[in-house]
């Protein structure tokens, strides 16, 4: 019977203000009590390699590493179970996106995949305030390996024959829908 692996928590490097840069209201991470709900809550919860209560202490702790490796942040749908049902109100789906903004900018190499398709996802929304399939999935291609659209072809082509997928000209005019409202928000987060 294998032992299981013991972590030595003096060898984990700390950021004890990691969830203090989080959040929007500062500390407000301090106060969660682990209560569990927003793992209950999470319709991901269970693909998760970490769950998010436990994430939640490992930010309280500040294992900024462990977090940001983990795939539980790329996993989650924005469904904003967990923050409607947080009894300490914390704006846990605003720090998960905090959370996926660091990933992305100290290019953790774990994660690309979800980083681009992520990114792809935004520019085509924050470009046309809708989302058009073709367009974010050849940006999304482009970006991490265009021959690996080649193994998704004969499925794209079933679903442009049902009338499932329908190709669109991009749009030569104008300024995307939710450009401004995207400016606007890094401008409050400090990004702009």
């Amino acid at each position: 019977m294998a032992t299981p692996e013991v972590i030595v928590l003096t060898d984990i490097k700390r950021d004890p203000a990691f969830g203090d840069r989080l959040t929007p209201a500062g500390q407000q991470l301090r106060t969660c009590i682990q209560c569990g709900t927003c793992t209950a809550s999470c319709p991901s919860a269970s693909a998760m390699d970490i769950t998010p209560r436990k994430m939640w202490r490992m930010v309280q702790l500040g294992m900024v590493d462990e977090v940001l490796r983990s795939k539980t942040m790329w996993l989650c749908s924005i469904c904003y179970q967990c923050q409607v049902r947080c009894p300490r109100g914390i704006p846990l789906t605003e720090t998960i996106a905090k959370l996926k903004q660091l990933a992305i900018q100290q290019q953790i190499k774990q994660w690309r995949e979800s980083t681009h398709f992520y990114l792809a996802f935004s520019d085509v929304m924050r470009r046309y305030g809708r989302m058009r399939e073709t367009e974010f999935m050849a940006r999304y291609f482009m970006s991490t390996n265009p021959f690996e659209a080649l193994n998704y072809a004969t499925m794209g082509l079933t679903l442009l024959r049902r009338g499932k997928l329908k190709p669109e000209l991009p749009m030569l005019r104008g300024e995307g829908k939710l450009a401004r409202l995207f400016d606007r928000v890094a401008e409050l987060e400090g990004r702009k």
